[in-house]
């Protein structure tokens, strides 16, 4: 018989961010009270689950979601860096194209090619290595279900790459809430099936996110 296992990469909740920066990797973006709530609303989703390990990336909002469901399950949160947000050059910038660093032409130096894309790391170093996460965890995990807390752009190409397609896509289609739960379950080492679920649809609905969450 195959040994099941199933990784679920949570994205985290929605952080306090003010003055809608793309904030990346910086220190200090902490939850809000909404992203507090959401994390616990994920945590409970997932409690009732045979998970047996907890992941977080390094960033705070992640260790912050991860906690409450840590904490129901009586499991530490590891943390990975291969679950950070992805690099970008506009970090600490407003990148709306009205009123942000988009409309400065030195910026556009940055933008030439979106499929790399140029202005961050490129997708197939993210796939990679949120591959590796995926992997440690499965085997971490093994017969069991292991929870990753990660950010959006990882998460969705992680599931792009999963699911064999191009790794180039357009950020306003992904489907990766705040909150949200992508399901990857292997059966021995052969991915079978991926789900997904949004937990705090109704949170996301109040939710006045920041720009980069």
């Amino acid at each position: 018989m195959s040994v099941r296992t199933t990784v679920h990469l949570v994205r985290h909740g929605e952080v306090f961010n003010p003055e809608k920066l793309l904030y990346g990797r910086l220190p200090g973006y902490r939850l809000s009270a909404l992203g507090e709530e959401m994390a616990e609303v994920v945590g409970a989703f997932l409690a009732d689950r045979d998970i047996t390990h907890v992941v977080a990336s390094p960033l705070q909002r992640a260790q912050q979601t991860a906690a409450p469901l840590a904490g129901r399950l009586g499991l530490p949160v590891n943390t990975d860096e291969h679950l950070l947000e992805a690099t970008n050059v506009f970090e600490g910038k407003r990148v709306s194209v009205g009123d942000g660093v988009l409309k400065q032409p030195r910026a556009w130096r940055h933008l030439y090619n979106p499929f790399k894309p140029s202005w961050g790391e490129e997708y197939v170093e993210v796939a990679a290595r949120m591959r590796v996460a995926v992997i440690d965890a499965r085997a971490a995990a093994r017969g069991h279900e292991a929870a990753l807390v990660s950010h959006q752009l990882p998460i969705w190409v992680a599931r792009l790459d999963a699911e064999r397609r191009r790794l180039w896509h357009d950020p306003r289609k992904r489907q990766c809430a705040l909150a949200s739960v992508t399901s990857l379950t292997f059966d021995d080492d052969e991915l079978s099936v991926i789900t997904y679920s949004e937990p705090c649809a109704e949170l996301v609905a109040r939710s006045n996110k920041g720009v980069g969450a």
